[in-house]
Formats: C-alpha cells, sequence, structure tokens
C-alpha cells in the first residue's frame, strides 16, 4: 500500500478515535437522555392517588373545557393545606412517580400535583366544523388571564374534590408553597403566572421555553431588566437542538432570558443539553429540579438585588413602600407645596386632602388667598384655582380630572384630555386669559416641567408616548416631538399614562399600569417599580427633602423614600448633568 494511502488511513483512525473519546467522555449522544431511579417505580414507596376530571366552567375562557388531573400523595392530611404543584399540558416529567420518591424521603415537601390541559372551545357540529384550540392564546400571552384563571377557577374547584378515601383537598395560598412548570409554550405560560403573581407562585421550572415572538414572548428579558427582582426562583432547562423558526431561536432565548434573570439577582438555575423541542431533557433533570427549587423550604424564596444601574441610583436598598392613607377614589393630579406637604383628590367625595410632613392626612380646602379662580369654558364650565400667594405653593386643582403644572413664571400648563376628540394642551399665564397651546393629541393626560424649565412633557395615554415640548420665553410651546416611549401590557393598546413627576437629575417618573416607569433624559425606560397594590394615577416628590416619592394608587396613598430629590415644576431652574446617549 502507498505511504501515502497509509498516512490518510492513520489518520482517519486517528480521527475516529478521537470523536469516541469526546463522547465516551460526555457520556451522552445527541439528545439520548434517560430517567434515573428517582422517576422510576421503587419499592416499598407509598404510591399516591392520581384523579381526573374534567372543567368547563371558564369565564375567563369561555366555552372553553379542558381535562385535569389532580395527584395526592400518601402522606397528604387535609388538617393541614399542602403544597401545590402545577403543571401545564397535563401530566408531565412523570410527576406522580417522582413525587412519590421524593416526598417518601423527605426531600420536597408534602405535595398535592395538579395538571391541566389547555383549554378548548368545541365546534357546535365537530363533523362539519373544527374545534377552537385555545393554548397559544392561554399559555403564550403576557398578562394576568391565566394567572387568574388558575386563581379564581381552577384551584377553587380542585378543592372542592375528595380522595377516593374521603380526604378532602386543601392546598396552601401561599406563594412560598407553590411551584409551577410547564414545557414549551407551557413554560412561558408558568413563568408568566408567576411574573403576574409571584405571591401566589414563587417556584418555577421552564423547560424548552417559548420566550419568541409567537405572542410578545421575547419581551420578557427587557421587563426583567427594568423591573425591580420579584420573589420568583426559577429553573431553567433547553437544548441547542432546540427551534429555530419564524418566531424566533428558542435556544438562544432561553439563554437570554437566563442571563437576565441572572441580572436582576434572581435565583436561577440552568441546565443546558443537546436537545431537540421535547421533553427528553427536562424529564431526566426533573427530580434534581424539584429539590433545587425546594431547597431550604419551608424559608421565603429571596429576593435579590438587580444590575441595573438605574435601579441603584435611585432606590434605597431595604427602603420599600409605606402606606400613607387610604379608603379614596384618587386621581391624577397630586401636588406639593415649597414645604413639602402634599396634595390629592377624592373623586367619591369631591374633596381635596393634604399630607402633612409628619405622615397625617387632613382636609384641605383651595381657597386662593392672592391667586385667582379662572374659569376654563372649554370643559363644563370648570373652575381652576391658581394660588400664587407664597411663590412655589401653587393650590391643588378644585376640577378633580385636570393634570397641571405651574412654572417659576407663573404659566401654568394643563392638559384637557379631550370634547369632542380634540385632546388639549392650555397655557394660563398670570392675570391673562387661557390659551391653547396645543391639540391633536389623542387623549392628553400627565403633564411635567424639565428641572431646567425648558422643557413641558406631556403624556398621550391612548398611545405609548409621550410629547416633549420646547418652553419659548412667551410662555408658547414649539419643537413638538413624540419623545418618551413607554412600555404598555399586552391587554392594552396603549400605555394609559397618567401622572408624571421629575426628579433633579431629570428623569421623569410615569404613572401607567404597568408601574411607574422611570425614563432617563432621551426618552428611554431604564426601570419599572410597582406599587404594593399594582395600581398608580399620579405621583409627585414630597416630604421635607423632597426625596419621598408620593403615589396615589387606587383606594390608596403611598410613599417611598429615595436617594434622588425631586424637581417641582414651581422650583427654581435645576440644570442635569449630560445624560449618556
Amino acid at each position: 500500500m502507498p505511504a501515502k494511502n497509509n498516512l490518510f488511513l492513520s489518520a482517519l483512525v486517528i480521527c475516529v478515535l478521537v470523536l469516541s473519546v469526546v463522547v465516551c467522555a460526555s457520556g451522552q449522544s445527541i439528545d439520548n437522555y434517560e430517567p434515573g431511579p428517582d422517576s422510576k417505580v421503587q419499592p416499598n414507596v407509598p404510591k399516591g392517588e392520581v384523579m381526573k376530571f374534567t372543567f368547563a366552567n371558564s369565564r375567563i375562557f369561555p366555552g372553553t373545557t379542558r381535562d385535569y388531573w389532580i395527584y395526592v400523595p400518601a402522606q397528604y392530611k387535609p388538617e393541614k393545606p399542602a403544597c401545590v404543584l402545577i403543571t401545564q399540558d397535563g401530566i408531565k416529567y412523570q410527576s406522580p412517580i417522582v413525587l412519590d420518591n421524593l416526598i417518601s424521603r423527605n426531600e420536597v415537601p408534602v405535595i398535592i400535583g395538579v395538571f391541566i390541559t389547555p383549554g378548548i372551545m368545541k365546534a357546535a357540529d365537530g363533523t362539519k366544523a373544527l374545534d377552537r384550540f385555545n393554548r397559544s392564546y392561554e399559555y403564550d400571552g403576557l398578562g394576568d388571564n391565566y394567572a387568574r384563571f388558575l386563581l379564581e377557577e381552577l384551584l377553587p374547584e380542585v378543592q372542592t374534590k375528595k380522595t377516593s378515601d374521603g380526604r378532602a383537598i386543601r392546598l396552601s395560598n401561599d406563594g412560598n408553597d407553590r411551584m409551577i412548570a410547564g414545557e414549551s409554550s407551557g413554560a412561558i405560560a408558568a413563568f408568566t403566572a408567576a411574573w403576574e403573581r409571584p405571591d401566589a407562585f414563587s417556584r418555577v421550572f421552564s423547560n424548552i421555553g417559548t420566550y419568541v415572538d409567537l405572542r410578545g414572548g421575547m419581551r420578557y428579558p427587557s421587563l426583567i431588566r427594568k423591573y425591580e427582582p420579584k420573589l420568583i426562583r426559577i429553573y431553567m432547562q433547553d437544548g441547542s437542538s432546540d427551534l429555530n423558526i419564524y418566531a424566533g431561536d428558542w435556544w438562544m432565548a432561553n439563554q437570554t432570558m437566563e442571563r437576565a434573570l441572572t441580572f436582576s439577582g434572581y435565583e436561577v438555575n440552568h441546565v443546558w443539553g443537546d436537545g431537540a423541542h421535547n421533553g427528553k431533557h427536562a424529564t431526566a433533570i426533573f427530580p434534581d429540579a424539584l429539590r433545587w427549587l425546594w431547597k431550604d423550604w419551608p424559608n421565603k424564596v429571596n429576593k435579590g438585588t438587580s444590575q441595573n444601574q438605574t435601579q441603584k441610583d435611585t432606590l434605597i436598598p431595604g427602603e420599600d413602600w409605606q402606606l400613607v392613607s387610604e379608603g379614596y377614589q384618587t386621581t391624577a393630579n397630586a401636588a406639593v407645596d415649597a414645604q413639602g406637604e402634599v396634595f390629592f383628590s377624592d373623586i367619591a367625595t369631591k374633596r381635596a386632602f393634604k399630607i402633612q410632613l409628619d405622615g397625617k392626612v387632613a382636609p384641605y380646602n383651595a381657597k386662593p388667598s392672592s391667586g385667582q379662580a379662572i374659569k376654563i369654558t372649554a370643559r363644563r364650565n370648570t373652575k381652576i384655582v391658581i394660588d400664587s400667594k407664597e411663590k412655589g405653593s401653587p393650590a391643588p386643582p378644585v376640577d378633580l380630572e385636570f393634570n397641571l403644572v405651574t412654572s417659576p413664571s407663573g404659566n401654568t400648563y394643563f392638559t384637557e384630555p379631550g370634547l369632542e376628540g380634540a385632546s388639549k394642551v392650555w397655557l394660563i399665564k398670570p392675570k391673562s386669559q387661557q390659551v391653547v397651546v396645543d391639540s391633536g393629541l389623542t387623549h392628553a393626560s400627565g403633564i411635567a416641567i424639565s428641572p431646567d424649565k425648558t422643557l413641558l412633557y406631556v403624556a398621550d395615554q391612548a398611545s405609548h408616548w409621550v410629547y416633549s415640548y420646547q418652553i419659548q420665553a412667551d410662555g408658547t410651546l414649539t419643537n413638538k416631538q413624540r419623545y418618551y416611549w413607554l412600555h404598555s401590557l399586552d391587554s392594552m393598546d396603549q400605555s394609559d399614562a397618567r401622572g408624571m413627576t421629575v426628579d433633579r437629575d431629570g428623569r421623569l417618573y410615569v404613572a401607567t399600569p404597568m408601574g411607574i416607569q422611570i425614563c432617563d433624559q432621551v426618552g428611554r425606560v431604564q426601570a419599572i417599580i410597582t406599587t404594593p397594590n399594582g395600581k398608580v394615577s399620579s405621583l409627585t416628590f414630597g416630604g421635607e427633602n423632597f426625596d419621598m416619592l408620593y403615589a396615589t394608587s387606587g383606594d390608596k396613598v403611598y410613599r417611598r423614600k429615595l436617594k434622588v430629590k425631586g424637581a417641582p415644576a414651581w422650583a427654581e431652574p435645576i440644570k442635569p448633568a449630560t445624560p449618556r446617549l
């Protein structure tokens, strides 16, 4: 045989040997995952009961029918509410067997499993028409619909059932006692339920998660980085052979999610493999995932610290919201005076209230001293009080539906939501009649002035924009621009932005249903913080040092001490530092 051929054969043999060593060293050929002993029936382990039911009475997903199974471990005693595992797409990961084994060894607490299929709306005549399949609608979409379905409908239904030996099923209502899991679209459904209601679901198992653009799931990494960390512990799995189709690359999306969660300080663990879009790998690792997710229970899941710089610059570690008062129907026109006392109005009683520096709330009568009461003829002959007795102490408006700011020059700007679809921005000059300085916005709402008093900001709640105007020497506006881009809830086509305020560094704080969106000077949302009840309609800085952020939130008023100080519209100009572009 020629020497050249000998060399070729030798090289080929070496390559084969190297490949063999690599495969043997990994102990794994592609997507060849096998469950271990924890996923197989073991001798002398008490076996739980699995019961099947059908649910067809949903109000949140009307007309749908679905099957669900309840697993009840042998060790369960109804005297104490059990921990919960919820899984989408029915029974996955050989869960009943795994739970039997791990519960018997006290490696996880006593857990009742609830395994649910997605809803189907049956066609009137199945021979002529197709059913409507709700899986993508229920699982892939962002928002709280699926969490509400579980909490308001399915889990209460589960607790009406009994085991074959008569044990009533009682489930813990504590999110720390609940885990939710899913595969593919079921995984993003599990994460969304925890994201929307971390008080109800604190532990998440996600395999081959669909964090791509089917119904907006690709937005999660950005939102995770902007929101304050939530009480969620998550275990993730995916494989390098996962889907790469029109909606996105599952493999890359899962890694992007994991990096966002790590950046934001979450308790996150992950196992990456080479598998395809299936449950093989997840089933093999499920026992380990359960052990990790339930480690140190009943201790609470930890709330981490985000690397988000805006959160670091504005929020004080350990300083949370304080309830100031409750029992109102608050509006979007909170105001502050020169002493740092805060004013807000109550729609129900049509009265104004003052929050004193000691935190106590007292009635407030907006009576002009040396100011003026100006009638706005464009809207129900409403009167608005402009109090100029003490510079920097404008009284809150008598009309509860207007948003207004008063500049150091005495010019007052306010937004009119619209009469017959014509939304306006008005200017009231000292001792003169009001004039319209802009029109054409769909629904003008919140309003604020930059710390240097050169720019006016107006939110259009029917869009995701906050407009920026340059204020001229005579108070009129020019150079209008759609400047601040806001996030919107998945269930809404607009931001529904309400009250706004600014700090002395030039950040804009916007009250929206998604929370308080904190924007930098160049128009980007950099952080989002939420109030305890998830609502917010107006914002203002107040307190003795103007470092207390006040938020009217439905029937409650909250405040939170921040690292930064507010810049009221009436205060003297402050020039912020040049922003990073």
